[in-house]
């Protein structure tokens, strides 16, 4: 399997930026520099286990969400994100998704 580790800084940055920390910031309380986190960001440098532990826990995130399409099993990740995506919808929205997502499964699964 090949990983990609420029997908993988990517999140990261995305990540990063979503919580509104800097790479400096993002740098001193990982106790690495800022050059080697934007090395990581751009897949440039592949982070040690222990400094992408400290990454995801100062994100306040999951290395299942950093390193989903690299995992065979991710199914948790992409619920967060479809609860996520709903969370700020009306009651009528979640009614007519509710109607559409059976709908949408059913196709998909006689298209797979």
């Amino acid at each position: 399997m090949e990983i990609n580790y420029l997908e993988i800084g990517m999140r990261i940055r995305a990540m990063r930026k979503k919580r509104g920390i800097t790479q400096e910031m993002l740098a001193e309380r990982v106790n690495v520099g800022t050059t080697h986190i934007s090395h990581i960001e751009t897949g440039n440098t592949i982070p040690s286990l222990k400094t992408f532990i400290r990454i995801v826990n100062e994100l306040d995130g999951s290395a299942d969400e950093i390193l989903y399409g690299h995992l065979e099993h991710t199914p948790i990740v992409f619920r967060e994100e479809i609860a996520k995506a709903v969370e700020d919808c009306t009651e009528k929205e979640l009614q007519i998704l509710s109607d559409l997502i059976p709908a949408v499964k059913q196709s998909l699964r006689r298209r797979l």
